[in-house]
């Protein structure tokens, strides 16, 4: 009886497609997003899901649901896709020592970096399982340790579900997770270093934050850091460490003055965030990177200064502020 109201549930979504595509369309996203760690491959990830699935659909059986086959096709399409292909990191992910302020800047552009994603093209229950330091330490492992992860921990699969999903055992894909569970408790990634939903004070700190940019306050953005804050800013390789560090960097490195730099605020990866622009020659302001930030209480613990014009687009941010543009201050208290 449960194979038939399966197979009767599947044939109705089966039978239009359109609404199926879009009924899964974000959450494949994000699955695919933490597979990949690029954007533009998790649309084409979702792009190849569904025309497999399509495709399979006349022999698609209802022994799972049309959501978990929907899966197994996207885990495989993106295993696939991951065969030979180098894993794509942050800076500070690549091994190198912390850099001083007065270092010169070394750029990589041919490194796949990882790519911030706006929380408008996902659908997630829980936002910690997009969070950039989420995705980034799931970089770092094996493609198939990765997707055991991701649908044991984040999906919430069993043992069983997984393995037939990956062609494997049980006892595989537990040992697998372990293995995956030690690589990211090597890296830090405990209970205490999740996203929580914002505060007052915090909303208050991020609006300080854009105004000290604005008016390119240095001591005021030092203070507004934690003591031992990270910086980094693909695609260069530097990363920095310490708030008096990352307040020299921005004095020295950075080339706008006071009301050379408004940021407008989004959201990326489940996390507060920032387009920089920067004034031009002729006045008018354009893209000049995009800042993900995770917070401590009420300082920035880590920055991700993301440069490239294609992140605001993708973000809907505007390509150009004029030269008149004035950021809306929070009245002096």
């Amino acid at each position: 009886m449960v194979t038939e109201q399966l197979t009767d549930q599947a044939s109705d979504e089966l039978a239009d497609f359109d609404t199926l595509t879009g009924r899964y369309q974000r959450e494949l996203m994000a699955h695919c997003y933490r597979m990949s760690g690029s954007v533009h491959e998790a649309e084409d990830l979702v792009q190849e899901t569904f025309l497999r699935a399509w495709k399979a659909s006349a022999s698609f059986q209802g022994r799972s649901s049309v959501r978990t086959w929907l899966y197994k096709i996207a885990t495989n399409v993106c295993l696939t896709n991951l065969e030979g292909r180098p894993r794509r990191p942050l800076p500070a992910g690549l091994g190198t020592a912390d850099s001083v302020a007065g270092d010169a800047l070394e750029q990589d552009a041919e490194i796949p970096w990882l790519e911030p994603i706006p929380d408008t093209a996902v659908e997630v229950a829980e936002r910690d399982t997009i969070r950039l330091a989420f995705v980034a330490a799931l970089q770092h492992l094996p493609a198939r340790q990765r997707a055991v992860l991701i649908l044991r921990d984040v999906l919430r699969w069993s043992a069983a579900e997984t393995a037939a999903a990956l062609d494997t055992t049980a006892a595989a894909v537990n040992s697998a997770l372990q293995r995956a569970h030690a690589q990211l408790d090597d890296r830090g990634l405990t209970p205490d270093t999740v996203e929580q939903d914002l505060d007052d004070a915090q909303q208050l700190m991020l609006d300080a934050y854009l105004e000290a940019f604005w008016a390119k306050d240095v001591d005021r953005i030092v203070k507004l850091l934690q003591y031992d804050a990270t910086w980094d800013m693909p695609p260069f390789l530097n990363h920095y460490r310490g708030a008096e560090n990352i307040g020299e960097l921005i004095e020295r490195q950075c080339p706008g003055g006071s009301h050379d730099m408004p940021m407008l605020r989004t959201v990326a990866n489940g996390q507060p965030a920032f387009g920089l622009y920067m004034r031009q020659p002729e006045g008018h302001f354009e893209p000049f990177h995009m800042q993900v930030l995770s917070l401590a209480g009420s300082k920035v613990r880590h920055v991700t200064a993301f440069f490239g014009a294609e992140h605001f687009r993708r973000f809907g941010l505007p390509e150009r502020l004029e030269a008149d543009w004035q950021p809306d201050l929070a009245p002096a208290g």
